[in-house]
Order: structure tokens, then C-alpha cells, then sequence
């Protein structure tokens, strides 16, 4: 029985906005760890395998129950190496080592801590049988995007239509339409659609609306996110059985 649904979680150790971002203590556990936690809960992921280009992260990793197979080189994880790069080095792999490709890569970021086993779940079966290119989960985001401003020449435009005529931003939220802003609380990928064209999502991605959910970018996002945790006692036990 070949496992065609394998968790990749990256962890490239370079971050300059948060040094060890990946690694981080979060409530006394490496951030990682919850990522692989809740990809070792689902009850459809077959594999959970981190692709990191650090030995210390890559033994983290295995403590806390995932495979780490392989080391990735530095060249693809710099600040502005691409995701396809890594998950093509993953793809690889996979033919290169074990002369068999997986069908569904769950890609679950580990700056996004804080998940449910049962919506990982739920994301997975209702994509597999689809005709998708890929899954993004997302969230409705608090002010609509036609409500938002680029400046040009030192003036506002609107961001959706490109006018300078801002007036319509004035409009109560409830005369724009809903727009959301992917949240990495889970991506699926297709690995065909890897291999055979160099991307990752394609172009008819399948939206998967969550709560919100938060990730870590700077500081204060850790910070901000310990409080949260602080809260969901039950959840870090039941994730870790602690």
C-alpha cells in the first residue's frame, strides 16, 4: 500500500525577522513541533516528513515524531527561495530514493501553530476526489480589500480599482463584497502539478475558509500567540497528551 498523503513542513533555519523562528519556544515547545503534532493526529496524513537545511532543526524534528530523510541545501533556502524549490527538491526526492511519488503534499507552515486535527481532516477529504489544482485555506479578513489604499505620488488610490476617487471606502463594510487573505493554516498540492509544470497551485485552487488563525512573522507575534495558547490549556495537552 503505497501512503499517498504526506505532511511536508519546512523549516529553514535563516530567518532574519525572527532568529530560529521555526524553533522558537512557544509555550515551552519548539514551534515546529506543533505543526508536526497535529500532522501525526490526522487520521488521513500517511507520512509527516520536515525539509529543513539545518541538523539541529532536523533533530528537533525527530524528537518530536517526524521523518527528516533529507538536509536541503542552502541554495534553496534563502530569504527569496520560493516554496515551489523546496517542495521540487521534495518531489525529487521521492522519485530519486523511494522510486514513488505521493499523490497529496499537505503543506502546513509551522508559523501557523495553533490547528485542529479534525479541520486538517476535513480540508483533506473534501479536496482528494476533486478536480482542484490545489487547496489554500484562508480567512475572511475584518475590512474588505476595496476598502484598502496603495499611495501613488504621495496620494491614496484604491487599492481593487486603482482610483483616486476614494469615496466608495467611506461605504459601510457591508456594501463591498467579503475578501480573505490566505492564513497557511493548511495548503494542499497536487505533486503532479509539481512536477510536470513547476507550480504549486495552479488555477483553479480550492478555497478552504477556517477561523482565523495567526502566524508568526515578528516578535510580538509570539508573543501575542503565548497569551492565545495560555487560553487552550486543554488543546496543547490533548495535541502533545501531556
Amino acid at each position: 500500500f503505497m501512503k499517498e498523503i504526506v505532511a511536508l513542513i519546512p523549516a529553514r533555519s535563516g530567518s532574519k525577522g525572527v532568529p530560529n523562528k521555526n524553533i522558537r519556544s512557544l509555550c515551552g515547545i519548539p514551534l515546529i513541533a506543533f505543526s508536526i503534532s497535529v500532522a501525526k493526529k490526522s487520521e488521513l496524513i500517511d507520512r509527516v516528513i520536515v525539509s529543513t537545511d539545518s541538523e539541529e532543526y532536523a533533530a528537533i524534528a525527530r524528537k518530536y515524531g517526524a521523518e527528516v530523510p533529507f538536509i536541503r541545501s542552502a541554495e534553496i533556502s534563502e530569504d527569496n527561495s520560493t516554496d515551489v524549490q523546496w517542495i521540487e527538491h521534495a518531489v525529487n526526492w521521492f522519485e530519486k530514493s523511494e522510486s514513488f511519488l505521493p499523490k497529496f503534499f499537505v503543506h502546513l507552515r509551522p508559523t501557523t501553530p495553533i490547528r485542529e486535527p479534525k479541520v486538517i481532516d476535513d480540508a483533506i477529504r473534501s479536496f482528494i476526489d476533486s478536480d482542484y489544482t490545489a487547496l489554500r485555506s484562508c480567512h475572511k479578513m475584518s475590512e474588505s480589500s476595496y476598502k484598502t489604499f496603495e499611495i501613488e505620488d504621495n496620494k491614496l488610490k484604491l487599492l481593487c480599482s486603482g482610483d483616486f476617487d476614494i469615496e466608495s471606502a467611506n461605504l459601510n463594510r457591508q456594501s463591498h463584497p467579503d475578501t480573505f487573505i490566505a492564513n497557511g493554516y493548511i495548503d494542499i498540492v497536487r505533486s503532479d502539478m509539481v512536477k510536470n509544470y513547476g507550480l504549486m497551485h495552479g488555477s483553479k485552487v480550492q478555497a478552504f475558509v477556517t477561523e482565523i488563525s495567526h502566524e508568526i512573522d515578528e516578535i510580538s507575534d509570539i508573543e501575542l500567540l503565548e497569551y492565545v495558547i495560555q487560553g487552550k490549556t486543554e488543546y496543547v495537552k490533548s495535541l502533545f497528551d501531556l
